[in-house]
Parts: C-alpha cells; structure tokens; sequence
C-alpha cells in the first residue's frame, strides 16, 4: 500500500508533537512528509533538530505554497499555524483536490468560514477538523448513551468550564490575546466546547446571546503589579509581586507545572524570530475577554446555557444533559495542578421516573482525555470499522463551533441575540461590496 504523502502549513509546537512525531514513530508505514511550510525560519531548524530524519525535507515561505504543492505532489494538507492563517491553506488544499485535516479552531471568522464551506463544496478533497475531545472515552459514552435514546430528546444542556490560573494566564501570555490572531477565546478555546455539545446532541446552533468581559488580565486587572506595557515574565522586574507567576514559582526559580500546550522546549523566549510567548499577562494590548456566560438555540428545540472561566483555582467542567426521558450528569476535574484530591470521573445517569445509575468508564492513556491517539488512528488509518456513529468532524461542523464562537463575542460587545447565518450573509455582502460578486449560502 502506497504511502500517502503530507505536506505540513505551520510548523508549531503542536504540528510536531500532535502530527510529525505520530506520523515517523507510529504511522511511519502510512505517511510521508515530503513538505514544510512556515514564515519563521527557525521553526524548521528546530523540527530538524528535533527529528533527523526530515533534514532535507523541502521548505516553503507562506507566499510559496502553491509552488509547495507544484513541487511536492502531495495527496493532504496538514493545517496546524496560528488560527488565522488556517483559511487561505484550507481552501488553497481544497481547491487542489486535496485532503485537508486542519487543527481547530477550523478558522476565526464568519467571513473565512464561508470561504472555506464553498471550497469544500466545490472539491474532491476532504476537510476533517480535529476536534480531538470528541474522542475521550467518557465523551463518546455520553454520545452513546443519547444515540441509544437513555435520555429522548435533548431539551437543554448545561456546562460550565474552568481553566485554571495556569493554563488560563498562558492565553494571554501568547498570540492568542489578539483577537486578530485567535477570534478570541470564545472561538479559539470554547469551539472545542460547543463542537461536544453540537455532537453530543445532535442539533445545528442557530442564534446566541452572551455576556464577556475581561475580568482577570489586562492593565485593569486586580493583580497587575504596576500599570506599564511591554513586559516580559523572562525579564520582569515586578514578577515577584505578581500572584499569577508565583502561584507556580518562587524569587529564586521558575516551576513548570504540566500542560501540553505551553511546556514544550520549542516555545523558550529565544528559540523563534520575532515571537516571544511570555508577553505580560497585564499588558494593554490585550483585546480579548476572559470570562463569558452565553445562551444558544439550536434548530431542533434545545437550549445551552454555557460559561467559560480563564482564571480559577482548578481546572475541569460541569456538565448536565436534560431530554424528555432523562438527565445526564458529569464532572471532570484535570488532575494535574489541583490542589486536592480528584475524584474518579463518572456519568450518573438519571432516568425521568427511575432511580440513579453511575457509570464508570474505562480510561485511556493520552491527551485530551485519551481523545489523541484515537483521532490519530482515524486520521491515518481510516474510520474505526467498529464504531457505528459518526464522530470525525469536516468543515460544516467546523464552522457551526466558530460561528457560535464569534456570536458569542459579538453579542457580548452588541448586547443584543446574535443569528449565525447573519454572521455569513455579513460575509457575503463584503465580497459583494469588494467586487468579489456572490457566494453560495
């Protein structure tokens, strides 16, 4: 069986350790890397170094992605950069033919999701969205248990999540405090959320309304040592009064708690051109929020309520699924940083006349809940023959947890309900009024 042949569009922190290493250890049998693409010199340097075996793989500048796929021939795209770049390689996969597996968020705007749901109707390729919490075992149990009607028909889901001081400081230490890099955190973290809930339930978003607010960072926030931009924690004067980085560290040394996203060695202040990732998590450039509590309608009758927390003492969620039949129930508390006992994660199951039933699910080894290696086996091995419900996400499910995402926030700066089709019609006046002419809805 022919390989099939990869080229790689950002090459991040998470392409190497979510896909390249995978790719030579695991699925070496199946894969072939035959190309890179960054705008950072060194990111190549450091995936060289990082794994020998592609020293001499081709190397493009992002204006030179369409010679990358002239030279190289590839058979799929691998989209892994900063969010904002991901449209333009996504379509560009597309409207080759290609296959295309883009990490999520799929994009950052109404504007680009409607680029890329016109490129996938118009290809023979494949968008797949790697929405790897979908695959943690206790998730595809609770998407079995509402498949297998415990609960009838889902009426109203309640979630609540919690990132911790750690994790959620990191955001804002990163790219991801510009909304112009990221959408925000309400499409750059929370569309893994709202892609569980579409999933779970089984029903297509259609308006929100929400509240935002930046509550914790930024040159207004409680902690901020002194009111001065362009600090850096590997260089700052005052981080000894600043509670966030000693919650995790001392005067004399810095500790690294675990966390797959920000602990790898690629991301020291030093190691790439014109980036560092430990910008001031008080610092006024940021134009995000923190903190958001949202309601979504769904089109078959069903309500979210919803919040998102960038700053608590833990991290995890609360969630509840209520139908016509029944209620679900579960709790997850991330064991890495927190700073008491964990309990085991169970579903309780609540029958409408019956008795409560606890479920215990059997865990597996990996992140996001055990979700990555699994994704990774679909990804390059195909659809698990043994699994009888759909879970791989393409580019509608990708763009419906965007656009909740940007509705969102843009209720929360309009105070007013947010439609997601309005957010494409608005895309499609705009190539209109440009002279791009019309685009399919």
């Amino acid at each position: 069986m022919a390989k099939k042949k990869y080229v790689i569009c950002g090459v991040s922190t998470r392409a190497n350790g979510m896909f390249i290493r995978p790719m030579l250890e695991t699925f070496h049998q199946h894969c072939e890397i035959v190309g890179l693409l960054d705008a950072d010199p060194s990111r190549f340097a450091n995936c060289f170094k990082k794994f020998p075996v592609l020293a001499g793989t081709p190397v493009y500048a992002p204006a030179q992605f369409e010679q990358m796929i002239q030279e190289t021939n590839p058979d799929a795209v691998i989209v892994a950069g900063v969010d904002y770049t991901h449209a333009d390689y996504i379509v560009g996969g597309l409207q080759h033919h290609l296959d295309v597996i883009s990490e999520k968020p799929m994009v950052t705007t109404g504007a680009d999701c409607k680029r890329v749901l016109d490129a996938q109707h118009n290809s023979k390729g494949k968008l797949h969205v790697t929405f790897n919490y979908r695959y943690s075992p206790i998730h595809t149990r609770i998407k079995e248990l509402i498949l297998e009607g415990r609960i009838g028909r889902v009426t109203s889901v309640d979630l609540n999540w919690y990132i911790d001081t750690y994790h959620g400081a990191s955001y804002f230490k990163r790219w991801n405090r510009k909304r112009s890099n990221s959408g925000g955190l309400s499409v750059h973290k929370s569309t893994h959320h709202f892609d569980l809930v579409n999933w779970w339930i089984g029903q297509k978003p259609l308006e929100a309304f929400a509240y935002g607010a930046l509550n914790y960072f930024g040159p207004d926030g409680e902690f901020n040592p002194v009111k001065e931009d362009g600090r850096h924690c590997g260089t700052c004067r005052v981080k000894p009064s600043c509670a966030y980085f000693m919650r995790w560290s001392s005067r004399s040394k810095e500790v690294v708690p675990p966390d797959d996203h920000v602990n790898a060695v690629d991301i020291k202040p030093d190691n790439f051109t014109g980036y560092r990732p430990d910008g001031c998590i008080f610092d006024g450039e940021i134009d995000i929020e923190d903190t958001y509590a949202a309601v979504v309608k769904y089109d078959k009758g069903a309500m979210l309520s919803y919040s998102v927390n960038f700053s608590v003492p833990y991290e995890g969620y609360r969630l509840a699924i209520n139908g016509t039949k029944g209620r679900i129930e579960t709790k997850e508390i991330m064991s890495g940083r927190a700073a008491f006992h964990v309990p085991e994660q169970t579903i309780d199951y609540f029958p409408l006349f019956g008795g409560k039933e606890t479920i215990h699910v059997v865990p597996k080894a990996g992140g996001h809940g055990g979700g990555d290696p699994l994704i990774l086996e679909d990804l390059f091995l195909g659809p698990d023959p043994q699994r009888h419900y759909d879970i791989m996400a393409g580019a509608e499910a990708g763009a419906l947890a965007v656009l909740t995402g940007e509705a969102v926030w843009k209720s929360a700066a309009a105070n007013q309900p947010i439609r997601l089709s309005d957010l494409l019609v608005e895309s499609e006046l705009a190539e209109v009024s440009r002279g791009g002419g019309s685009h399919r809805v």
